[in-house]
């Protein structure tokens, strides 16, 4: 079993957060002594799960439901699958956005660190859009898709 204060530095969250995702009800069967909340493995567990959902973009109201579902069992299991599966699309289309993002970055590190090197971008301008070496022509094709 683990304090507020341990589980606060083991996921580097505030223990105000973790105060109120209790009482937002999100650890159903977190143990109290004494008034003293003690997080076994159920609620770090639920913990991970938690933060992965929220950095998905998912809201904590949501999150609270999928919790719910957790507690009514195997019943809900079709829904819980669902939201995983829309959190995973999700996460994919930006992933695809930020690759597209990096792809822009690197394709224009690489054009100003040659314009710096040629002291113009009269070379670079005779190279768009088609005529860039193969590798930095992927990353402008990506960022330009």
């Amino acid at each position: 079993m683990y304090t507020i204060g341990q589980v606060s530095e083991m996921f580097d969250l505030p223990i105000s957060t973790l105060r109120y995702y209790d009482k937002e009800g999100l650890f159903p069967t977190m143990e109290r002594k004494n008034g003293i909340r003690k997080f076994g493995e159920t609620e770090l567990e639920a913990l991970r799960v938690i933060e992965c959902l929220k950095a998905s973009g998912l809201e904590i109201k949501d999150i609270k439901l999928f919790m719910q579902w957790c507690t009514e069992g195997s019943a809900t299991y079709p829904q819980r699958k669902g939201l995983f599966e829309k959190r995973r699309e999700a996460v994919q289309d930006e992933i695809a956005e930020l690759r597209k993002t990096l792809a822009m970055l690197e394709f224009k590190c690489w054009y100003y660190e040659t314009a710096i090197a040629d002291g113009n971008e009269e070379r670079l301008a005779a190279m768009l859009p088609d005529k860039l070496p193969s590798d930095v022509q992927t990353l402008y094709d990506i960022a330009h898709s």
